[in-house]
């Protein structure tokens, strides 16, 4: 039976201490605040629940990934922001200080097989996030590969180092359909998303045109590639939700509440008609 009291505390607490490593006062005066992927930190506590770790060792190792992980979405900030150039090097160096708190910890962990682990997750996001935002791919299969790579190779790598690669696929798909979810919402809300962006170049002819000035077919039809995506991987989210062992109430619910923000644009569009 699994105590769910204790992953909603071990999450909360784990929450409050990562928050207390990364809200630097100083770096906050400059920079917006990083954020903390708390449905990254809710698998992680999850996933280690089963584990025989004393607290501490969940801690840790929750953290370290953790901190890792915001150092990687605070230096792809960088590149999706626009900030003066005293901001820029402020980003820069919050990033290398959230990895430095990492390798400290690490260190202190003294655990070599987890620290090779998350050294080729770090390698393997950052080389696709060289190839998408320097567009070096051909084809949308590629790109929802690469943005696939980016959202959970950090965490698979965590998953592999503790055997427990019936996780994998389950976190690569959950994330991916998360950012592609954001993606889209960026898409329709403001047309300034940088993945239907890479979709367009793609697909239409016209390197040019820009984003903005898209024909209502355009747009629709970027959205269509898209909803395949997400489709492929609701499916596959709601079969692994029946077939994950050990997993608690708080994580399905989280999970649901993310496939229930999938709403399609063809029944969008039949309900808007």
């Amino acid at each position: 039976m699994i105590n769910l009291p204790d992953i909603r505390q071990n999450f909360t607490d784990i929450k409050e201490q990562v928050e207390q490593k990364v809200f630097h006062p100083y770096l906050l005066k400059y920079i917006e605040k990083p954020v903390i992927d708390e449905d990254k930190l809710l698998i992680l506590v999850s996933i280690m629940d089963r584990l025989e770790l004393s607290y501490n060792e969940l801690k840790n190792y929750t953290m370290t990934t953790m901190l890792i992980q915001i150092a990687l979405d605070t230096h792809e900030h960088i590149s999706n922001a626009n900030v003066d150039e005293k901001n820029r090097q402020l980003t820069v160096l919050a990033g290398d200080y959230y990895s430095g708190l990492y390798y400290k910890l690490l260190a202190d962990s003294e655990n070599i097989i987890m620290i090779k682990e998350l050294s080729k997750g770090i390698k393997e996001v950052n080389e696709h996030k060289v190839s998408v935002y320097q567009k070096e791919l051909n084809g949308i299969d590629n790109l929802m590969t690469s943005i696939k790579k980016i959202e959970s190779s950090l965490l698979v790598k965590f998953s592999e180092c503790f055997k427990l690669d019936l996780w994998n696929e389950f976190i690569a798909n959950l994330f991916f359909f998360k950012r592609l979810l954001e993606e889209k919402n960026l898409f329709m809300e403001a047309r300034s998303s940088y993945v239907f962006e890479y979709m367009k170049d793609i697909t239409i002819p016209n390197k040019h045109l820009k984003i903005k000035n898209l024909s209502d077919k355009q747009q629709s039809d970027l959205l269509v590639i898209c909803d395949r995506y997400l489709d492929s991987s609701k499916q596959f989210l709601l079969k692994g939700i029946s077939q994950l062992p050990y997993l608690n109430d708080m994580l399905e619910a989280r999970i649901t509440s993310i496939i229930n923000e999938h709403q399609p644009i063809a029944k969008t569009l039949v309900e808007e008609g």
